[in-house]
């Protein structure tokens, strides 16, 4: 693993987005003590989502897997607007939301697309505990919602 944060990001090729605007009355990550706890990140890359409708339907697993890694990305550029990506000490917990289809039952491996994007940009401290929750319906009808929490160095 590279030494920072941003150094691993930069050698998987990806760069963090600006934060998502809100689409309601909320701020997009919050810090309490050494805790900094994020809005639910929907899958927006330049303002639009990469996709919509229900996973297992009209979007399939493995491109609500992609989405929920894009859900990532605009979590820790919350986080990194709040207080900087390379102070994040661990990622302690993912709550997960998948748009499920009627009988659909691959959330955690969708949700995986964000907890591996952790991995690979904090190596160990990117381990974390995880919620992958079913839903049948989310904002803007997008496939995927991913909010984080984590300490801060």
């Amino acid at each position: 693993m590279s030494s920072t944060p941003s150094e691993a990001l930069a050698n998987l090729g990806l760069r963090l987005p600006d934060v998502a605007k809100p689409v309601a009355a909320y701020v997009p990550a919050t810090r309490t003590g050494n805790l900094v706890f994020t809005s639910g990140q929907l899958p927006f890359v330049d303002g639009e989502l990469t996709h919509v409708g229900h996973v297992g339907a009209e979007v399939s697993a493995d491109e609500a897997r992609e989405a929920a890694r894009t859900c990532a990305l605009n979590a820790l550029a919350a986080v990194d607007a709040e207080v900087g990506l390379d102070n994040i000490a661990r990622i302690v917990k993912v709550v997960g939301f998948v748009n499920s289809a009627p009988g659909f039952t691959g959330q955690p491996g969708v949700i995986n697309g964000a907890s591996e994007l952790f991995g690979d940009v904090f190596g160990e401290a990117g381990q974390h505990a995880r919620s992958a929750v079913g839903v049948n319906q989310l904002p803007l009808d997008a496939p995927v919602e991913v909010e984080i929490i984590v300490e801060v160095k």
